[in-house]
């Protein structure tokens, strides 16, 4: 497979490797993006940990929570602006998206949009509605409902909802007690973004894929075969340290891991407290974003005034 210009960008964009060595691992790959973030891990090429989706769409993030905060639901909004975004109608309209995620039990993103709407119609006829109303594409890209017996749900919402976050604990406590808690630990995630709860999260494949590419960095570094197993043994406990949220260093107290700190909050309320699930959105991330300067979309959106 030919490797374009576009490809070897994107791979640098993804990696922060250098152009050649991007062109290099791709043609090694045949042109595969995947298998060449790979190539380049596994030379020690490549700045990233994992491979990151780039952020995007413009938008927002909205969180909603019932009485007792034993459900809750996040859905992100996408718009072409980030001027839209900041547009009142459409803060209102994401708002009513979330609760109207939460007081539902849509399955899918269709069923979703085929929700009633007050008085507009579907959900879809609102979205419609509004792109013609404002002026500006827009997309209602994912939501997900929190429903867990015996659970509390804490939200946590950064920049204004460009970052919204969901801390599930499995607890007797009230949303009250473990408010504060709770919201510590879902700014740890805002922050941090680990990519699991517990290592009992982590699939067994991705440890193994991981295996394979520390093993294959310790033996381009020259190490010794016999002492290579020992190597990637403690460079992966080292990783899982840092994509598993019960694992990491709490950001308000390096002395303590998330987990001691949950811990020595749950002995001071006097209940049992376990993390079982967190949810967090970005907007746009993983989405290709439209370069465009403000000052041309300004006059655009005038000359179409």
């Amino acid at each position: 497979m030919a490797v374009t210009a576009a490809m070897v960008k994107e791979l640098r964009e993804m990696t922060g490797a250098g152009m050649m060595d991007c062109k290099k691992a791709l043609v090694e790959a045949d042109g595969d993006m995947e298998k060449a973030v790979e190539v380049l891990r596994e030379k020690g090429l490549s700045k990233a940990a994992k491979k990151a989706g780039r952020i995007a769409a413009q938008g927002l993030v909205g969180i909603a929570f019932n009485a007792d905060s034993s459900q809750a639901a996040i859905i992100e909004v996408n718009s072409e602006t980030d001027f839209v975004a900041k547009n009142e109608e459409f803060i209102e309209f994401v708002d009513k998206l979330a609760k109207l995620a939460l007081e539902n039990d849509a399955a899918d993103m269709d069923a979703f949009m085929a929700l009633p709407y007050e008085g507009e119609g579907t959900v879809q006829d609102a979205l419609n509605s509004k792109i013609s109303k404002i002026g500006e594409n827009m997309n209602i890209r994912r939501f997900q409902k929190i429903a867990e017996p015996g659970t509390v749900n804490v939200g946590y919402v950064h920049g204004g909802g460009k970052i919204c976050v969901i801390v599930t604990m499995k607890t007797d406590a009230s949303a009250e007690e473990v408010s504060v808690m709770g919201k510590d630990v879902a700014m740890q995630v805002a922050s941090m973004n680990p990519q699991y709860v517990s290592e009992d999260d982590v699939d067994p494949e991705f440890i193994e894929s991981e295996k394979k590419i520390l093993v294959q960095q310790a033996l381009n570094e020259g190490k010794p075969a016999d002492i290579v197993e020992k190597m990637v043994i403690g460079r992966l406990k080292k990783e899982l340290k840092e994509t598993c949220l019960l694992d990491q260093k709490f950001v308000k107290d390096n002395d303590l891991t998330v987990a001691q700190y949950v811990k020595n909050c749950a002995k001071e309320i006097g209940k049992d407290v376990a993390v079982v699930g967190m949810v967090r959105y970005e907007v746009g991330e993983g989405i290709e974003k439209k370069e465009e300067n403000f000052a041309e979309e300004v006059a655009k959106q005038m000359a179409g005034k």
